[in-house]
């Protein structure tokens, strides 16, 4: 297959690939139909009633272009967290800033510090600039915290990753841990602390706001994607000194925000009610997937998020055995992708349709793996 023959040196080495295979991939390449779809952490329960009136709504104003400041929004989330509008920039997801994070510091060679199977797609963004992925074992199921910051201060990396709560274990650390890890880092080290979880997490895992704000050396990403419900949306923001906050005005796609998407989020946030309604339900989901892994001989992990991660007991192998094997039954989950993380599998949490086929699908498919193996 021939390309052009001036794409630069980073891209003529990069493969042409994706860091998920979603599941539209595998029902195309599989002839398999998704019917619980609890392996990309969205979230099932559906965003608020008022958020799909507001999307109606806005839909006619389509033809216009988005706000290029993100005004509104910002303005509500700085209401919502007590902090300046001109502390928070507006991007397409977690995922979009993590690219524009990439951009801003990332230069061919650049040492970045992040964990051994964590979220690949901040991964995904280094590579594409041309940084140095340095990683960091996960300890006891957890991102190390003092693996990290010895690695940031043995590479002088100006850039590392933490995600509290972790994708894609389900684990966290405590608020006090978190403040006591930024604040140890050198000054010329930004950490991108990715609270995408945050919603679900219990009481005294995310710093207060005004406990990191002033810290020039700290962005923040939230996101509406998991909790409030509007993965396909792709709104994120990012929490930070108004010197980085206004970076990302230097290189970001000014009109790439959708004008539904954020009525959508604008709605999303002022329906508080809803969203504590759906963090009981996720809740509930994460026992009922713990009871259904227990009642398997699984070892269901923890879980400060909307999915739960489980020990299958032996390898990536078994467990992509296990992954494969419910897909069969249109039943749709991931695991992690590195050892010996990939020794579980991941499931979202969704409505009791869903649990209702993984809890007839799972026993099916360990028996069938079991008789394989």
């Amino acid at each position: 297959m021939s390309a052009f023959s001036r794409f630069t040196a980073i891209a003529q080495t990069l493969p042409s690939t994706v860091p998920f295979v979603g599941p539209e991939t595998i029902e195309r390449t599989r002839g398999l139909a998704v019917r619980a779809r609890i392996g990309a952490n969205e979230s099932g329960f559906g965003p608020a009633p008022s958020v799909i009136e507001a999307m109606r709504a806005a839909a006619a104003a389509t033809w216009m272009y988005s706000d290029p400041e993100n005004f509104e929004l910002r303005e509500a989330l700085a209401l919502h967290h007590g902090i300046s509008r001109d502390n928070i920039a507006i991007g397409s997801g977690i995922d979009g800033l993590l690219g524009d994070i990439a951009r801003l510091i990332v230069e061919p060679g650049t040492p970045v510090v992040t964990s051994l199977g964590g979220y690949p797609t901040f991964n995904y963004h280094v590579n594409g600039y041309g940084g140095r992925l340095v990683t960091v074992p996960y300890a006891g199921d957890r991102e190390h915290l003092d693996g990290l910051l010895d690695a940031v201060r043995r590479e002088n990396a100006p850039l590392v990753y933490l995600a509290n709560p972790d994708n894609p274990m389900g684990s966290w650390w405590d608020a006090d841990s978190i403040v006591a890890f930024a604040q140890a880092l050198p000054e010329t080290t930004l950490l991108v602390l990715d609270e995408a979880y945050g919603e679900t997490a219990p009481a005294g895992t995310i710093p207060s706001i005004a406990a990191l704000i002033g810290q020039p050396n700290i962005l923040r990403m939230r996101t509406f994607s998991k909790a409030y419900g509007l993965a396909g949306a792709r709104v994120g923001y990012a929490i930070g000194t108004l010197g980085n906050a206004q970076a990302f005005d230097k290189i970001r796609h000014h009109f790439g925000m959708a004008r539904v998407s954020i009525a959508a989020a604008l709605a999303a946030l002022e329906d508080q009610t809803y969203l504590k309604d759906v963090i009981v339900r996720i809740a509930a989901s994460r026992a009922r997937i713990t009871a259904i892994a227990k009642e398997n001989g699984l070892a269901p992990l923890p879980s400060a998020t909307n999915f739960v991660t489980i020990d299958c007991g032996r390898d990536g192998v078994h467990a992509k055995a296990i992954v494969d094997g419910l897909m069969e039954h249109g039943v749709f989950i991931r695991m992690p992708g590195i050892a010996p993380l990939n020794r579980c599998i991941r499931i979202s949490t969704g409505p009791e349709s869903d649990m209702a086929l993984l809890e007839e699908a799972l026993p099916l498919v360990l028996k069938a793996v079991g008789s394989r193996q």
